[in-house]
C-alpha cells in the first residue's frame, strides 16, 4: 500500500461513519475504512441472528431483515463507489467504537 495519503473523505461519508464510531483521518487508507464497514455488516448480521434466537421477533421476518441489511450495504456502496465492501468471514470485536 504505497499511497500514504493524505486521503480526503466527503463530509457525508464521515457523518455516516461517525454514527458507527468510525473516525477516519487524512492518513486512514480507504481500504481500512472498507474493511471496517464490512466487519460492521457481519457484526450486525450476527446480532440479528442472536436476536432471532432470543425470539425478539418472528422467525418469518428474519429473511426480510437480513435483506434490509444487505440493501443498506449495497446502498452505501452505490453512494460511495470509491469504498467497495467485500464481505468475508473473519472474527472481529465490532461492538466497540473504533478510531482508525
Amino acid at each position: 500500500m504505497g499511497d500514504q495519503g493524505p486521503f480526503r473523505y466527503r463530509t457525508d461519508v464521515l457523518r455516516r461513519l461517525w454514527v458507527h464510531g468510525v473516525q477516519p483521518h487524512e492518513r486512514t487508507r480507504p481500504e481500512l475504512v472498507r474493511d471496517f464497514v464490512r466487519d460492521l455488516y457481519k457484526y450486525e448480521i450476527r446480532r440479528l441472528r442472536e436476536r432471532l434466537l432470543r425470539r425478539e421477533f418472528p422467525r418469518d421476518t428474519y429473511a426480510r431483515r437480513v435483506d434490509e441489511l444487505r440493501r443498506q450495504l449495497a446502498s452505501f456502496e452505490a453512494r460511495h463507489p470509491d469504498i467497495h465492501v467485500d464481505v468475508r468471514s473473519v472474527p472481529d470485536a465490532a461492538d466497540q467504537q473504533h478510531q482508525l
